[in-house]
């Protein structure tokens, strides 16, 4: 009974239908980025929002087709053909569990936030550029050119119509999906404008046939199963998978957020793999969540997996019965839904960011963007990722210091204040000069700490220069971990068990 209090069951259908409409232009867009069959968009849309709606780790998030794995794979798709789409899918899957089954989910905390920016911007111009063929025609002999006259203005005026449909409804009511109601008054006016001999695409001109869709099959991929097969594949399904990834647990961390809950990441990789598995054994183009999606659903009231259980189900309704109104969509109409969620990706605050943040945020934003359109997402973000760790290092390192004082014996006191790790040794060794320091030297750590076996090695480096020279060397506030590494620790550490810092060196001589 205390279930039935805390779930409003009509909230969470309705917001489930809500997001079921919504899915379906947007689906058959991603195929249409992808080409491939709307029926595969549609079918990946129903099995992942399925799967992770039972096994996900975030109750409420959506899942299903999107133009992040769309653009990974494109290349694919035109250079060896669906099967090893399908295939692919399938891998990516498996990566995506075993990621999950290692605890790698949390790492997704890692990822700085320039780099988000620069990965979402970027995406927002992949997807944006996919859409530019259709404003091309193909003659007889194959060759295409730029639409012109009244075939372009025509196209224009009905993506604008359907962008401003989508822009500007909610503003009057929100009692309909404003998709919705773009995608039913642009495939009317297309209809009427194709009965006066236009000749306007549609989704079925795009598939090449009348659409039929019935319930997902099981369905083998048709590849050869052989060393070659894996090595076309690999590469794809790795990228496929990170990016996959990171997008759910951005998405999963959004919700996190809006809601004041906590998901499980690792349970959300999973999850996923699971769902792109079944997505590829049953003609599907896979998946991951979907931020726009998930946040239709949690403003509508859904938070729990009836929600985005329902809505799966309402898509697979609407693909077994009204897949022939489907095909009717003009393909302008799935350029304007595309472009709206161009519109929507890109973040365009970081274009006021531009002034108001470090330099540096600044590079990693317009690397990884500009990384994102040339090569992939993928590529995008580890190198986004690289060269922040590299920067803070830098800073880092030349945070070190020290201040120095002498005792009344004449002893030098050295010390540190900074981390001591690989990026600071070089500074680490110019503070101290053995040539002209006293007959004995204490280097006090209190202010410090060993990072790694850089700082071990640097600070050996040092205590074998003084002496070299005669001069004793004191060694004060160390860890034990620091003790255990350093060569001559009885000669030159003073131990106080007091005092002495509790802290472990990432150092593979200690695992």
């Amino acid at each position: 009974m205390l279930l039935s209090k805390e779930i409003n069951y009509k909230t969470e259908i309705l917001s489930g239908l809500t997001v079921a409409i919504a899915l379906v232009p947007e689906a058959i867009a991603f195929s249409f980025v992808l080409g491939v069959d709307p029926l595969i968009g549609l079918y990946s849309a129903f099995i992942m929002g399925l799967v992770t709606s039972i096994l996900g780790g975030r109750p409420g998030m959506i899942s299903g087709a999107t133009g992040a794995i769309a653009v990974v794979l494109v290349a694919l798709v035109a250079d060896h053909g669906v099967e090893y789409l399908f295939a692919t899918i399938v891998l990516m899957g498996i990566f995506q569990i075993l990621a999950g089954v290692l605890r790698l989910g949390k790492f997704s905390r890692m990822i700085p936030h320039p780099v988000m920016l620069g990965f979402v911007n970027g995406l927002a111009i992949v997807i944006f550029k996919a859409q530019l063929g259709q404003f091309k025609v193909i003659d007889s002999l194959g060759n295409s050119s730029w639409m012109t006259g009244s075939e372009l203005f025509i196209m224009a005026g009905l993506i604008a119509l359907t962008m401003g449909i989508i822009r500007f409804l909610p503003k009057l009511t929100k009692v309909v999906p404003s998709t919705l109601v773009a995608i039913v008054v642009t495939t009317l006016i297309s209809l009427k404008l194709n009965s006066m001999g236009f000749g306007l695409r549609t989704v079925t001109d795009f598939a090449g046939r009348e659409l039929s869709g019935g319930l997902p099959k099981f369905h083998l991929p048709m590849v050869p199963l052989n060393l070659e097969t894996f090595k076309i594949i690999l590469p794809y399904a790795m990228i496929a998978s990170f990016v996959g990834l990171v997008e759910s647990l951005l998405t999963l961390s959004l919700i996190d957020e809006l809601t004041d809950t906590r998901g499980r990441s690792n349970k959300e990789c999973i999850g996923q793999g699971i769902a792109n598995i079944c997505s590829g054994f049953t003609g599907g183009m896979g998946g991951c969540a979907m931020i726009g999606q998930s946040m239709i659903n949690v403003s509508s009231g859904g938070k729990t997996r009836i929600s985005s259980g329902f809505a799966a189900l309402s898509l697979i309704i609407f693909i077994m019965f009204g897949s022939s109104l489907i095909g009717l969509i003009p393909l302008a109409a799935l350029v304007g839904v595309m472009f709206m969620v161009v519109i929507g990706t890109f973040e365009w605050e970081s274009l006021n960011l531009l002034n108001k943040i470090p330099k540096k945020d600044i590079l990693v934003i317009i690397v990884v963007t500009i990384i994102t359109v040339q090569v992939d997402l993928a590529v995008a973000v580890i190198a986004g990722i690289i060269i922040s760790a590299l920067i803070f290092a830098w800073e880092k390192g030349r945070s070190i210091g020290a201040s120095v004082t002498s005792t009344e014996k004449g002893i030098k006191v050295y010390t540190l204040d900074g981390p001591l790790f690989f990026g600071s040794v070089a500074l680490f060794k110019e503070l101290f000069t053995p040539q002209e320091d006293p007959q004995e030297v204490y280097i006090d750590f209190i202010n410090s700490k060993i990072m790694d076996h850089s700082a071990i090695e640097a600070i050996n480096s040092i205590t074998e220069k003084y002496k070299a020279l005669d001069k004793k060397i004191h060694l004060r506030h160390l860890s034990a971990d620091c003790i255990l590494l350093l060569d001559n620790a009885q000669e030159v550490v003073e131990i106080n068990v007091l005092e002495d810092p509790k802290y472990h060196v990432a150092d593979d001589q200690l695992a």
